[in-house]
């Protein structure tokens, strides 16, 4: 063994002398290999391989669930052993490896007749047909109905005769309905103007003054020329009030009246099992026979049905219908916060930056703004129902609207997209404060003492040469706040978001009523996901709205990315 030790070493040695180094032990070399820092390129380049595959994989599912939605599905008449017979699209596959049987979730519709969804063995399906003539509708209650059109009984309308199902049909949709819009749209709008009237202005005049009369002594109250005054005031109001009731109640029942008479017109329907189903046509909104549409009918009524999801108001209960009053409150309130947290955290950026000097204050400081970047978004609503809602809100309305204060009907001591607005921006505030700090930073000291040496002074050294030079770093602390804001549902289901609300707008200047609640596409997204009469009917839409505030918050990132570039771009080449 020592020999051919010897010789290996002697047959190692002249290679070793040849290449003029000494050999390198393979323990010098792992740690040669680890002190160069291969293994964390490594680490480095997989957590961002896992980062961009998990983030495709959430955006596939949703893009997955989220563009089919709307697209028209065959429906399938299945024949099972039993006899039963059912209608529907197929909603879902799923195969049990421990029964090795293939179970099939059918969307059958019908919820007043039926559970809209029914699971079917594949073992016991006997035959699958695909009628030309089966019907989905789309209501305005009771979501979906699916079954065949067997008659029309239009007996307030005047129709021509016609031997398709589907030509009839949608004649008798656009004759009823342009006979609701000739009989009720002035009856309507002249029913809102009452409303608006009592609500808005005779409401809250008479609780003025009926405030201001009870605040006189009871000797103005008496015979005072106040107190007669407010008497009079409070008698006319009354009547107007009493008038503008009795205007409201007597065109609600004639609209009520009128729409008892248009419902006579139904469209007669039976399903799969032979029950036959009156639909009044003032309840279809669409119709379709997914089974003989082309091409291009599917994606007419794809368009459709997008085009209603982001245009239209929502309906039964948040289960199908519009979300647009969802979206407009969604980017009024990321505007609103904008505005309120982006030159706050930016005045606070260039103060800690620039004018604040090192001490135990300033530090403590930088680490509470630090600590409250961490601060779960439940907190902040807590505090902004606390602090804004109960008592700034509360202190404005004992200041400015004590008779509302006393009625019950607070302004501003209410939820709002006010103070929604503004615990938002609180809660991105420190982003915007740490990003301003950072980029004033990352800027050369060298920059800022050339302007000193020509004379500029500390204003406007920071006003025309640090900012401009900080803005891209600036706006990407705004582009984070913006997108966390966004998403965010915890603080404003205690500060202003609802599940129903109408748009918080007005005709009168400021023409936003700040303190109106408002709709929220994430609020929206919890509450048919938890909280819907139907969660299996709503999973479809929570896909759908998921997805569209999904590209909501990329526009609007890439909007600010694009103006951040474009400010990079032009304040680099200035420097230069």
């Amino acid at each position: 063994m020592s020999n051919s030790g010897q010789s290996n070493e002697r047959a190692e040695s002249p290679a070793a002398s040849a290449g003029g180094m000494p050999p390198v032990s393979r323990a010098r070399r792992v740690a040669q290999f680890w002190l160069k820092g291969e293994p964390f390129v490594w680490a480095t380049g997989a957590a961002l391989a896992a980062t961009l595959t998990m983030t495709g994989v959430l955006l596939g599912v949703v893009l997955w669930n989220g563009l089919g939605v709307f697209w028209p599905s065959p429906l399938e008449a299945v024949s099972l052993k039993d006899g039963d017979r059912l209608l529907g699209d197929v909603n879902d596959v799923q195969y049990d490896p421990h029964t090795e049987k293939t179970n099939i979730k059918y969307r059958v519709g019908n919820s007043e007749l039926q559970q809209p969804f029914r699971w079917v063995a594949a073992d016991d399906i006997v035959s699958v047909e695909y009628p030309p003539n089966a019907m989905m509708l789309d209501r305005m209650r009771d979501l979906q109905y699916i079954g065949y059109l067997r008659s029309i009984e239009a007996p307030g309308l005047q129709l021509a005769l016609s031997d398709e199902p589907t030509v009839a049909l949608a004649a008798a949709l656009s004759a009823v309905r342009a006979r609701r819009e000739a009989e009720l749209s002035e009856l309507t709008a002249e029913e809102k103007r009452a409303a608006q009237e009592l609500h808005r202005r005779v409401k809250y005049q008479l609780i003025r003054a009926r405030y201001q009369f009870r605040q006189l002594s009871p000797e103005d109250q008496e015979g005072g020329s106040r107190g007669r005054a407010l008497a009079e005031k409070i008698a006319e109001l009354e009547r107007r009030e009493t008038e503008l009731k009795d205007t409201t109640d007597r065109l609600r029942a004639q609209i009520n009246a009128r729409m008892q008479e248009l419902r006579r017109n139904v469209a007669v329907f039976v399903d799969a099992a032979g029950r036959e189903k009156q639909i009044a046509l003032l309840d279809i909104v669409r119709f379709t026979h997914p089974n003989s549409m082309t091409f291009w009918a599917k994606l007419k009524h794809y368009a459709a049905k997008v085009w209603e999801l982001v245009s239209d108001d929502p309906r039964e209960a948040n289960q199908d219908g519009g979300i647009f009053p969802a979206i407009f409150g969604t980017v009024l309130m990321v505007f609103l916060m904008a505005i309120a947290c982006f030159p706050l955290g930016v005045l606070a950026g260039i103060y800690l930056g620039e004018y604040a000097k090192s001490g135990p204050l300033v530090n403590l400081v930088r680490v509470a703004v630090n600590n409250l970047a961490g601060i779960p978004s439940i907190v902040f609503g807590i505090f902004g129902l606390g602090f804004f809602i109960y008592l700034v809100g509360g202190q404005l309305d004992a200041w400015f609207y004590p008779d509302r204060v006393a009625a019950a009907e607070p302004v501003f001591g209410k939820s709002s997209i006010l103070w929604a607005s503004l615990t938002l921006g609180l809660l991105t505030v420190p982003v915007v404060i740490v990003s301003t700090e950072e980029a004033l930073r990352a800027i050369p000291r060298s920059i800022p003492e050339g302007a000193y040496a020509l004379g500029s002074t500390k204003f406007q050294t920071l006003w025309r040469v640090l900012m401009p030079m900080a803005s891209p770093g600036v706006m990407t602390g705004f582009i984070l706040a913006m997108a966390r804001a966004a998403g965010e549902v915890a603080p404003l289901m205690l500060t202003g978001a609802v599940k129903d609300a109408p748009l918080p707008l007005d005709s009168q200047f400021p023409y936003i009523q700040f303190d109106q609640k408002f709709m929220h596409l994430g609020y929206h997204i919890l509450d048919i996901s938890c909280k819907s009469p139907n969660v299996e009917a709503t999973k479809p839409l929570v896909y759908a709205t998921t997805l569209l505030l999904l590209l909501i918050v990329l526009g609007m990132s890439g909007s600010a990315i694009w103006l951040r570039n474009r400010m990079r771009t032009r304040y680099q080449s200035r420097a230069m």
